[in-house]
């Protein structure tokens, strides 16, 4: 079973913005995300994982006439939380990817202090479901 694990922050998060956090903090914090990934490799479970640009580089785009892009720059302010990251994890069990989820919400922040951030655990489907 694939999840994808989103790591999303945002202003009601409670996460103070990672510009405001010192060197040694923004070191730590990745490193942490290193190791996570290492031990998904070492379990066999790790799929995928990529950290996002800052939402400010966003662009959305929609086809317009003829299918020509039309293209939007973010940020958007209607937005109030945003993806910076995520992992794909193939798993034994959706409890299994829950477990996942907590153990990556823990990632250190300002004074190391575990962030305890809000991941999103989602299903990634390999066909459409059995109700349809």
């Amino acid at each position: 079973m694939k999840y994808m694990l989103l790591m999303q922050f945002g202003p009601d998060s409670g996460i103070p913005a990672m510009d405001t956090w010192s060197q040694d903090e923004i070191k730590a914090h990745i490193g942490f995300m290193h190791e996570a990934n290492e031990r998904l490799v070492a379990d066999g479970e790790f799929v995928d994982a990529q950290g996002l640009a800052d939402p400010a580089q966003a662009k959305v785009v929609r086809a317009g006439d003829g299918g020509a892009p039309v293209v939007t720059d973010g940020p958007f302010a209607e937005t109030k939380e945003f993806l910076v990251g995520y992992w794909i994890v193939d798993v034994d069990s959706p409890g299994r990817a829950v477990e996942l989820a907590a153990r990556h919400s823990a990632a250190p922040g300002p004074g190391g202090k575990p962030l305890n951030m809000p991941i999103e655990v989602r299903q990634v489907m390999a066909g459409p479901p059995d109700e349809l």
